[in-house]
């Protein structure tokens, strides 16, 4: 029996297992429209921001905090969330928290001063926490070793498309009807996706897809809860883990430098209009990255078959690739050069995106694996992203806007060094210990 054809008898949904060999690439399309909305609905402010520094009055500091508010609730709230998504089932996790930033994002046209917005970007950052783990954990039970990375590289692609319609229709529907429209509409879509998902999305087994791979019984139990202090104690022990989360703090500081601040780059030195600047920060990166994201995960998952670092090895060519093109982006006066620049750097950043949390659940038991991803967007937001746009913000208003993006090329430069030390010192000792106590579970640390 398959890792598709396992699925659990505490979904409320189906106690039935499905015969469908293509259920777990469903899976996938399934998620990656929640996994659209996740993105949309947090970068349609950023597009925004000329409007909302008219209307209310805010500085550029206050801009700043807007996008640091979302990142460090977010974050905050990460290790919390995955803990309830290893105890809960998964697609409760995912409609609940799809329905709960939905609803805020919708509350968010309320605001009428800046601590109103602030209140309500931070809340939804907490709906929003919950959907990483839950996914992540989903979709490794459906697939295992030979597609972990190809699937959740295709869902990552949801990540970059959600962007680029988030930053160009957040600007174009504020352009014409007013910021407030822009919250209302993302919101309402992502409601009524929601019924879709609550009525075809199913709950796997989880530990399935690793079993499959280790050629284990198909009939064995499916894993059981881990404590959260023993957890501590397996990340604490897991050097390659740790890791993984240092890097994806510094890929995420310079993810964020391009979400919260090309928008207004764009529209200072070029003179673009609020949608067209929405557009432009976010198209050629994103796009390039849907290219970069499905290469990557295609190319780790055959690295892997070939040698342990394999998916380690990608994510390192990909920041390290994009690092140039990061202090290109800061120093040009061409917009032409610009939308050559962030099309390489979205290409190597999608190398780099496929592959973040598939590493990390190589080395971490199924019964772990969404707190390991709420760690991951703790470390990720709370250290990364929360302290990009406020950075940023600052270096600006002592130097200027394009000096603060080239600065953020060194990140890349270090989070590609601690990928070498994963490689070469810690990775394979990780892999092989976690096999072991998956198949043996009194071996387990």
């Amino acid at each position: 029996m398959s890792s598709t054809d396992r699925v659990s008898e505490a979904d409320g949904t189906s106690s039935a297992p499905t015969s469908d060999p293509n259920y777990k690439w469903k899976v996938v399309a399934m998620l990656w429209f929640t996994g659209f909305f996740n993105y949309a609905d947090r970068q349609a402010i950023f597009s925004l921001f000329p409007l909302l520094q008219s209307e209310l009055s805010l500085s550029t500091i206050q801009l700043g905090l807007l996008g640091s508010s979302f990142a460090l609730v977010y974050g905050i709230c990460g290790p919390i969330a995955g803990n309830i998504v290893d105890r809960a089932r998964r697609k409760a996790a995912v409609l609940g928290g799809l329905y709960t930033w939905s609803l805020i994002c919708m509350a968010t046209a309320m605001a009428k001063t800046f601590p109103q917005l602030l209140f309500f970007r931070a809340a939804e950052g907490l709906g929003e926490t919950f959907y990483f783990p839950a996914s992540m954990s989903l979709i490794s039970d459906y697939h295992g070793k030979r597609s972990r990375s190809r699937a959740m590289g295709m869902h990552q692609t949801s990540v970059y498309i959600g962007t680029i319609a988030g930053g160009f229709f957040g600007g174009l529907i504020g352009q014409r009807y007013g910021w407030r429209w822009s919250f209302i509409v993302f919101g309402g879509l992502g409601v009524l996706l929601g019924f879709v998902l609550n009525r075809y999305l199913r709950e796997p087994v989880r530990g399935a897809a690793d079993l499959e791979d280790l050629g284990a019984d198909s009939a064995k139990p499916e894993a059981g809860q881990m404590p959260f202090v023993k957890f501590l104690s397996v990340v604490w022990t897991t050097p390659t883990l740790l890791l993984l989360m240092a890097t994806f703090c510094l890929a995420n500081f310079v993810a964020m430098v391009l979400l919260s601040w090309m928008p207004k780059f764009l529209f200072d030195r070029f003179h673009l209009g609020l949608a067209v600047s929405g557009l432009t920060a976010t198209v050629f990166v994103q796009l390039a990255s849907m290219v970069g994201s499905p290469l990557g995960g295609w190319l780790a998952d055959t690295l892997r078959r070939r040698f342990t670092g394999g998916r380690v090895f990608v994510q390192m060519l990909g920041l390290l690739g994009a690092a140039p093109f990061v202090i290109w982006c800061g120093q040009t006066l061409s917009l032409g050069s610009i939308m050559l620049a962030l099309t390489a750097w979205g290409l190597f950043k999608g190398m780099y995106d496929a592959n973040i949390f598939a590493s990390a659940l190589d080395v971490v038991r199924p019964e772990a694996r969404g707190t390991a991803v709420g760690f991951m967007n703790m470390t990720g937001w709370l250290f990364g992203a929360a302290t990009a746009p406020l950075f940023i913000g600052i270096v600006a208003q002592h130097s200027s806007l394009g000096v603060a993006i080239s600065l953020a090329a060194v990140a890349l430069v270090a989070a590609a060094t601690l990928l070498v030390a994963a490689m070469t010192m810690t990775l394979r000792r990780d892999l092989e210990r976690m096999s072991a106590g998956l198949a043996n579970p009194s071996m387990a640390a």
